[in-house]
């Protein structure tokens, strides 16, 4: 009986958004622009990396013709092959925003169905009532922040003043997030935790997509860091995803990463969290050998976003995407015959790009297994044509949205 194992490569967006203007991302294109920066040397960093991008997996399934065919560039990429003897081809996202949980839901096959609610002012973010409601009910002196940021640098701006004065840092961005950092020692994760809760009360009449317990630890003298501890408290997803389908037919499910926090726990199986890319795909593979026959494996990989999207390092993310590529034989090495294997994004964050935050891009679409001949599935109309080509692959029931290609 067929497997599936569904692969997001968080933020590894291949351009060529049609309505990028919208969100003022026009041109935004982040493999093209990874790449174009390692063949131009602008990516080399002494001990991290060097020269052309390469890709030589992904490559094979055919990433430069889905990158040429989204955006109308064709990516310089070392050692590539000219011809895909995978499945290609790349999807467009339906739903408002450019958001990890808006992505995710669409992949799933249930594009959200309401207009996910954003704080838009840069300063002075949060409504007053609901600064106000927050230090009431979670019983806190005050909050620090109160505005846009990136997290790594409001833990080094305000991390000695929260651990001094007990106030946690509240921030937000230009996606549908409130994000709360904490000193895990000081301030205590599990008092995080439960702050971050009630919180997820608090925003859902205004459709805020996830609120993020940012956990952290160190000192003013030996500076701050975050620790592997975050957690997301995600708007629940519509009814009818590849996963509640999978569950209702007692399929065997297995979620790698944030899948859990992004679908509030609701069917995702054996949940399996780590921290960083390599550790992620250490704990899938004994998951890939566990899941019996008919069953799904659903997994995010965040680094590529979080650690080097957002903080605008174009060699890292070059760096982070060679390192995934060299493991992807691990994986291929465990399929059974019947096996399919997909891999695609749920947005783009181009490092190039100004901003600190996500770009609304197209996403690629690569897959491969055994059994399963090369050929282009073109341009998808929406990302939930994804999740119910999978629900094809597993014999499971259509879902509300989105076309199979099977």
């Amino acid at each position: 009986m067929a497997r599936a194992f569904l692969i997001v490569m968080d933020s590894v967006g291949c351009g060529g958004a049609k309505d990028a203007a919208l969100y003022g991302d026009t041109g935004a294109n982040t493999l093209g622009h990874i790449a174009d920066a390692c063949a131009k040397g602008n990516a080399d960093r002494a001990g991290l990396r060097s020269g052309p991008l390469a890709l030589p997996f992904l490559s094979r399934l055919g990433l430069m013709d889905v990158c040429e065919q989204s955006s109308g560039t064709r990516p310089r990429l070392a050692g590539a092959l000219t011809q895909p003897q995978g499945l290609w081809g790349h999807a467009v996202e339906t739903s408002k925003g450019k958001d990890t949980v808006s992505g995710h839901w669409e992949i799933a096959g249930t594009p959200a169905d309401f207009a996910f609610g954003y704080f838009e002012r840069m300063e002075n973010s949060f409504p007053p009532d609901l600064i106000k409601a927050m230090i009431t009910q979670g019983i806190l002196p005050g909050i620090l922040g109160n505005c846009h940021a990136s997290g790594t640098a409001i833990i080094e701006q305000l991390g000695a003043e929260h651990v001094t004065s007990g106030k946690p840092i509240i921030y937000t961005s230009i996606d549908s997030v409130l994000q709360i950092a904490a000193h895990e020692e000081s301030f205590g994760l599990e008092h995080l935790y439960a702050l971050c809760h009630l919180v997820r009360d608090l925003v859902d009449p205004l459709k805020i997509g996830r609120v993020i317990a940012r956990p952290f630890i160190g000192s003013l003298k030996v500076g701050f860091h975050r620790t592997g501890n975050r957690k997301d408290f995600a708007i629940p997803p519509p009814h009818g995803t590849l996963l509640d389908r999978a569950a209702e037919d007692q399929r065997d499910i297995a979620t790698i990463g944030k899948i859990g926090d992004i679908f509030t726990h609701r069917n995702t199986g054996r949940e399996v969290k780590a921290a960083g890319n390599m550790a992620l795909f250490d704990a899938m593979l004994p998951e890939v050998d566990r899941l019996a026959d008919g069953g799904f494996l659903f997994a995010n990989f965040v680094d590529f976003d979080s650690e080097f999207g957002h903080r605008r390092d174009v060699a890292g993310y070059a760096a982070c995407l060679e390192a995934f590529d060299r493991r992807l034989p691990e994986l291929e090495a465990r399929l059974k015959l019947d096996d399919l294997v997909i891999f695609t994004a749920d947005h783009g964050n181009d490092p190039t790009w100004t901003g600190t935050d996500h770009t609304r891009e197209h996403v690629p679409v690569l897959g491969f297994g055994p059994s399963l001949a090369p050929r282009t599935i073109g341009e998808r109309a929406s990302f939930a044509d994804i999740g119910e080509s999978i629900a094809q692959w597993l014999g499971l029931p259509e879902g509300p949205k989105g076309k199979g290609w099977f």
